[in-house]
């Protein structure tokens, strides 16, 4: 499971003194435990992809701010976080892949939004982040 991968790194970290995985990793350990106790048992493998997820978001987030503000020491940091997150997500699918995938569930030209999405985010959880299935889809539509 994801959460003892999360463990193990961080372990690592803390003998390392890796001071930015550390804080990284601890954080996304608490994410995990945090939506386990909320569930009341183990995470699904989806369930921790969309912990991972919602930390990505976060860190997107501040990089933006970060950008916004000119810090470039901020921006280094932030993308460094963003790409230790990502490596625990499964391997992201390209746009072509999305289209193809799509169009065999069903998604045309002329659909609504709201629907086309509604077919898009359980297929592809984990394989591709909100933002370039929203591009695809509206790409489709």
């Amino acid at each position: 499971m994801l959460k003892t991968e999360v463990f193990e790194q961080l372990k690592t970290a803390m003998r390392e003194k890796d001071v930015l995985s550390k804080g990284v990793l601890t954080l996304l350990k608490a994410g995990l435990d945090r939506a386990e106790k909320e569930k009341g048992s183990a995470l699904t493998v989806e369930e921790e992809v969309a912990v991972v997820n919602r930390e990505i978001k976060q860190t997107n987030q501040s990089l933006d701010s970060a950008k916004q503000a000119g810090r470039e020491d901020l921006i280094e940091q932030e993308e460094a976080k963003l790409s230790l997150l990502k490596s625990f997500l499964p391997e992201q699918l390209g746009e072509e892949e999305i289209e193809k995938i799509l169009s065999e569930a069903g998604v045309v030209k002329g659909m609504n939004m709201g629907d086309a999405m509604k077919i898009a985010k359980p297929l592809l959880a984990g394989k591709a982040d909100g933002a370039t299935m929203s591009k695809v889809v509206k790409s489709m539509i």
